[in-house]
């Protein structure tokens, strides 16, 4: 499946007592030439938690485990409801998801409350702010620090097409700063409605897009009393829309989620995908 062009690899294992592939295994799946291939494979589970109908897991393409994320939870979400108008809840590695599925190809989802406090980003730095002035290489940058249930780093840019994702982006995803690593955001404010943004993702590098990599880089802006409480966040793989009211309210995220293949892999013999 894909959410806003972010390549999400769903895996239905409910009902079964089986593991998620070792590290190993997962970056082949992950690798194109070796596998389906997937910025991030999303492996769904029974719930065990009584009020929500199914669990997942996240593994990116590198074979790590991270905690969250928004465009494949849109794509668990409209997966689940198979092709059904309905309102459900996620348990996540980050907490209870609500999902809205709205039958016009869009799912809208409660990615939580955003987490300001370093400690639980988690993020070095003595007290909480506003923006964090960091040390990468010989330059001083200004970033917003926040968890969407995975930690993100937000810099301002005046042109996303010009920022040095790549580069600046694999220095501070492994910043001494963040003892997790860190997704980092390259965020230009077009107005109070509008952003445009490309992210470079932790384990896997510059995506087309990322859910809360978006809902990070809002939520910064309207912190700053740059944004409106609902934002079009403009990525390479498309747009979805962040909405937010402050406080300790949940950040909801809006956009597409579809379908491009489905079939069958037997990891213990083949990789072959049907589509």
């Amino acid at each position: 499946m894909h959410g806003t062009g972010n390549l999400i690899l769903v895996v239905d294992q409910r009902n079964s007592d089986s593991a998620p592939p070792h590290a190993e295994k997962l970056r082949a799946l992950g690798d194109a030439a070796t596998g389906p291939g997937f910025d991030q494979l999303m492996w769904i589970s029974d719930a065990n938690d009584g009020s929500s109908i199914a669990a997942y897991r996240v593994f990116n393409s590198d074979g790590s485990e991270v905690e969250q994320c928004g465009n494949g939870v849109r794509c668990v979400a409209q997966y689940l409801a198979d092709g059904q108008v309905s309102a459900f809840e996620l348990q996540s590695p980050a907490g209870p998801i609500a999902a809205r599925v709205l039958g016009n190809g869009e799912v809208a989802v409660s990615m939580g409350a955003p987490i300001f406090e370093p400690s639980r980003i988690p993020f070095a730095a003595a007290n909480e702010a506003n923006s964090y002035d960091i040390v990468v290489g010989d330059q001083h940058l200004q970033i917003a620090a926040v968890s969407m249930g995975n930690p993100h780093a937000v810099i301002a840019v005046d042109d996303v097409r010009a920022a040095a994702v790549k580069e600046l982006g694999a220095k501070i995803e492994r910043h001494e700063r963040f003892p997790e690593g860190v997704n980092v955001s390259f965020a230009h404010i077009r107005d109070r409605q509008n952003i445009d943004l490309r992210v470079y993702e932790r384990g896997v590098g510059e995506t087309a897009a990322c859910g809360t990599g978006a809902c990070a880089a809002v939520v910064a802006g309207q912190r700053r009393g740059q944004l409106d409480e609902e934002v079009a966040v403009n990525l390479p793989g498309g747009q979805v829309v962040v909405n937010w009211r402050g406080d300790e309210t949940p950040v909801w995220l809006k956009g597409n989620a579809e379908l491009i293949s489905d079939g069958n892999i037997d990891l213990n013999v083949t990789m072959d995908l049907k589509g």
